[in-house]
């Protein structure tokens, strides 16, 4: 993130109860970016059906409601496609952070109706809640997009859910205290866009006030926000210098932006270590979990096996003992 700039936003603080910031995250292909625009009200992130990510890095829109409330919305390129590397995702995590400035007032996990719940998504959840804290999950709102198909199929999410929804994802909604919200992304019915954006809203403003009015931070956002309020201040101080010249403050400014790149490199850095630490633990779990579940099938059908040899030596020993039966009988009536 070298040569990122400040500006007097970090000034701001989250005092204000008109603004309000959301993160989206999720798998390529959910429907991300489709969202952040009917959020928005306006085509402001690239969005088209893929199965790569259209954005290439983190992105913040903001829009002004009709009530004058303040928007924020980040969309965040591929943090669920583990594929792409911790490096990748460490990066754009710190940028996510940077961007979000002053905390994150909800977390939107996007799913689709049209895909499978994957263990990718799982991992990536899992992978979030070790990076940032199980706290993580008090401001986590779910959206599922594809509201249209369902609509076409005459279904409501809850019908969606009561056939397609796998253990893990009925822990996610459970964790969310079932704060979930469908989205038609596709609608051009302006009354139905603003009533699933309010919902989504009223959502927003319920987790903020079950968190006391504060907003998601944590150390990451505290030693961010440190280091670029310390280079805002000093730049400042340059610029009031006397008897320098252009050229040496321009020296001066470029040395502290180096200093604070330095800050953000190592930020990302130690980001990237404990999510490969954590990807590398959830993956162990995952594979201990599944020999479980394979331990347990196989035990189950060699229990099975022995049940059905079981059965076959009684059924074989009962066959045995009325053939018996059967030539006693039939010797006695010859004698008779």
């Amino acid at each position: 993130m070298g040569g990122s700039s400040i500006d007097d936003d970090w000034e701001l603080t989250s005092s204000s109860n008109e603004v309000r910031t959301v993160v989206l995250v999720g798998r390529t292909g959910n429907g991300k970016s489709a969202t952040g625009n009917t959020i928005l009200g306006r085509k402001a992130f690239k969005s088209r059906a893929s199965s790569s990510a259209v954005s290439t890095s983190c992105e913040l829109k903001t829009t002004e409601l009709n009530n004058g409330q303040i928007v924020n919305v980040i969309d965040t390129p591929g943090l669920f496609d583990l594929s792409a590397g911790s490096e990748f995702v460490g990066k754009e995590i710190v940028k996510c952070i940077d961007l979000a400035k002053d905390g994150i007032h909800a977390v939107i996990v996007v799913f689709s109706v049209r895909t499978r719940f994957t263990e990718e998504e799982e991992t990536a959840l899992r992978s979030l809640q070790t990076l940032f804290g199980s706290k993580i999950v008090d401001y986590m709102i779910v959206v599922f997009t594809g509201g249209d198909e369902l609509e076409e199929n005459d279904e409501t999410l809850e019908d969606y859910l009561g056939r397609e929804c796998p253990e893990p994802l009925k822990e996610i909604l459970v964790l969310c205290e079932n704060r979930c919200v469908l989205f038609d992304n596709k609608t051009k019915d302006e009354g139905k866009r603003f009533g699933q954006v309010q919902q989504l809203l009223s959502f927003v403003n319920m987790v903020l006030s079950r968190n006391g009015g504060r907003p998601y931070t944590d150390e990451l956002f505290t030693q961010l926000k440190k280091g670029a309020m310390e280079l805002h201040n000093q730049q400042r101080e340059v610029d009031s210098l006397k008897g320098y010249s252009k050229g040496e403050i321009l020296e001066f400014k470029k040395q502290m932006q180096q200093t604070y790149d330095e800050q953000l490199k190592r930020i990302t850095e130690m980001v990237e270590s404990k999510l490969r630490e954590a990807t590398m633990r959830l993956e162990e779990q995952l594979a201990e979990e599944q020999a479980a579940r394979l331990k347990a099938e196989e035990n189950a059908m060699l229990a099975q096996m022995r049940s059905d040899d079981e059965i076959r030596k009684l059924r074989e020993h009962l066959e045995k003992a009325h053939e018996e039966l059967r030539k006693r009988g039939g010797g006695g009536c010859a004698i008779l």
